[in-house]
Parts: structure tokens; sequence; C-alpha cells
């Protein structure tokens, strides 16, 4: 009997230390907040683009266009929604990823752009321009620890696909 007093005894305090404990303690937002959720696209250099996209299109299959191509792929949390991520050969004089130094920059996914930013800027990230609003989503840019030029898209997946099939553009799955 004595055995299962202390036992009841144990499990009440525990419970009331716990929830105790839990009651005090506050989430940090942004812990849970999503930041990027993907790869949007990968963009590179190269000295002759549209022979890098022919070269890809005839070896690898991919379905090019006069920007590069996009992959299509089906989101994880609903396999009736579609995702793209874009691949694009840029001239190698392009300044588009200034003042990065790199040869590539990285697009990443994310799902609530505004709200990043606002973090982003608050822990002192180096943000280059201001949200930029087009009918298949939402940019910015940032650079990242090494001074990397990163894109982060927002973006309005069946908007995006609708301008691909007004463009005629075949995505490669």
């Amino acid at each position: 009997m004595k055995k299962i007093a202390l036992l009841m005894l144990i499990i009440a305090v525990s419970f009331c230390s716990g929830y105790a404990f839990r009651a005090g303690w506050k989430p940090n937002p942004t812990a849970r907040m999503k930041r990027a959720t993907g790869i949007g696209g990968i963009f590179f250099k190269c000295k002759d683009s549209k022979k890098v996209r022919e070269w890809y299109q005839t070896h690898l299959g991919l379905q090019t266009n006069a920007y590069g191509a996009v992959f299509e792929w089906r989101q994880g949390a609903d396999t009736n929604k579609k995702g793209f991520t874009q691949w694009s050969p840029f001239k190698e004089s392009t300044k588009y990823f200034e003042p990065g130094t790199r040869d590539f920059m990285i697009n990443y996914r994310v799902a609530d752009l505004s709200t990043l930013v606002a973090d982003l800027r608050k822990n002192g990230i180096t943000i280059l321009d201001t949200i930029e609003t087009y009918d298949y989503g939402k940019f910015v840019h940032i650079l990242d620890v090494e001074g990397n030029k990163v894109e982060l898209w927002e973006p309005y997946d069946d908007k995006y696909e609708e301008m691909g099939l007004k463009m005629g553009a075949i995505t490669t799955k």
C-alpha cells in the first residue's frame, strides 16, 4: 500500500512540476516559423548560355526554353499541388549576381516572405532590395554570411504554371 501511495505522489509531483514549468515557458515564434521550404532555382554563369541549354536538353533531356528549364514536382504536404524549381544558365557577364562574387546564385522557396524579411532584418542580415511582387510570386535578395547573393521567392505556383503554359514552356518532370 505504501508503494502505491508513494508512486501516486511521485506521479502527481511530476505532473504538477511539468505543468508549472511549462506554464512559464513561452515559445520563440521564429523557431517554428517556416523559413526556406525548398530550392526555388539554381542560377549559374557560363560562357555561352544558349549552348549550355542545348547541351543539357540533348544529353540530359531537360526541357529548355530561353530562361533555362523548369522542374515540376508535387508538394509533399498536398500531392495535388505542383511545385516548380527553375534552372537557369546566365551569361558570364551578367551583373544579376552582384554584389555577390560567385558564379552561382541559389533561389530558395519560402512560405511568408514579409515575415521572414522582417526577422532577418532584426537579426542584422543584409537585405539588398525591397520585396518585389509579380503575378507568380514575391522576391527579395539577401547576402549570406560569406557575401553570396541569395534570392528568396514566395511562389504562387498556380500563376507560375499558368505563365509557363502561356509561353509554351514544357516542364522537366
